[in-house]
C-alpha cells in the first residue's frame, strides 16, 4: 500500500519548500496541487476567460489536460503538452488560480488526477484540501501555517530577491485575500483535518519544520509495521 502525506496549509506557510525536501529525504515523489491550478489558470487566461465566468471555466475544464514529470529531482508541470514551470509562478497566476480553485469542474478535474497518483505512488502532496477532501486516508497529515505577516514578509524578500518591484503591505493585504477566499469558498475549504498535526512555522526555520514532519512519518511508518 503506498504511504501518503498531506500538507495543507494557507498561502506562503512554505508548504511546497517543506515537501519538497521531505519527499527528498524520504525517496518518495513531491506533488505541488498548487501548481496544477496554476496551470489551469494560466490556460483560462491565454482563453481570455474571466475568473468569474464559470460556465465558461467549466467548458473550457474539457480543453484543458495538466500532466506532470519529474525529471532531475523537480517536478515539472505540463499544460496541454507545453512545459509552464516557468510561467505559472507569475501573482495574475496566482490570482486567477485563487478564483478558478473553488469551481466543482476544476476541482473534480484534479482530484481525480491526484488520486490516482496517491493510489500507487509513496508521495507528499501539498495544497489546501488534500487531507480533508483529496486524500482523507493519507497516513499523516500536517496543517501548515504562519502569521500573515511573517508570510508576506518571506514572499517580499523572495520577489526582492528576483529583482521584482513589491510592496510588503501589498502582499500582506493580498494575503489575507487569500486566506479568505480559501477558507470561505463553498467546496472545499481550506481547514484543519481533525487528525492533522498543527505546525506553526513562524518562529521555525525550514529545517526545523521538515524534521517535525519526517519524524511523524517516520513514526507511522514504524507504527505500520509493528501492527503487521
Amino acid at each position: 500500500m503506498a504511504f501518503n502525506i498531506a500538507i495543507d496549509g494557507p498561502a506562503g506557510a512554505g508548504k511546497s519548500t517543506v515537501a519538497k525536501r521531505v519527499a527528498k529525504e524520504l525517496s518518495y515523489i513531491y506533488v505541488d496541487t498548487g501548481a496544477m491550478y496554476r496551470a489551469m489558470a494560466l490556460f483560462f487566461l491565454r482563453e481570455g476567460i474571466a475568473g468569474e465566468d464559470e460556465a465558461a471555466i467549466r467548458a473550457a475544464c474539457e480543453r484543458v489536460s495538466v500532466t506532470l514529470s519529474n525529471e532531475g529531482g523537480e517536478q515539472q508541470v505540463f499544460l496541454n503538452g507545453e512545459n509552464v514551470n516557468g510561467l505559472i509562478r507569475e501573482e495574475k497566476v496566482g490570482a486567477m488560480a485563487a478564483a478558478v480553485g473553488a469551481y466543482r469542474a476544476v476541482r473534480e478535474k484534479l482530484t481525480q488526477l491526484q488520486r490516482e497518483m496517491a493510489a500507487g505512488t509513496d508521495l507528499v502532496m501539498d495544497g489546501r484540501d488534500i487531507g480533508t477532501c483529496v486524500l482523507p486516508d493519507a497516513q499523516v497529515k500536517v496543517y501548515l501555517t504562519a502569521s500573515v505577516e511573517t508570510r508576506g514578509r518571506r514572499r517580499f524578500l523572495e520577489l526582492q530577491e528576483k529583482g521584482v518591484g513589491c510592496s510588503l503591505e501589498k502582499i500582506c493585504e493580498d494575503i489575507e485575500k487569500r486566506d479568505f477566499q480559501d477558507m470561505n469558498r463553498e467546496i472545499s475549504p481550506l481547514r484543519q483535518a481533525e487528525d492533522a498535526v498543527l505546525i506553526d512555522s513562524s518562529d521555525l526555520g525550514i529545517e526545523e519544520v521538515t524534521g517535525k514532519i519526517l519524524d511523524l512519518a517516520r513514526a507511522r511508518r514504524e507504527q505500520e509495521q509493528a501492527e503487521g
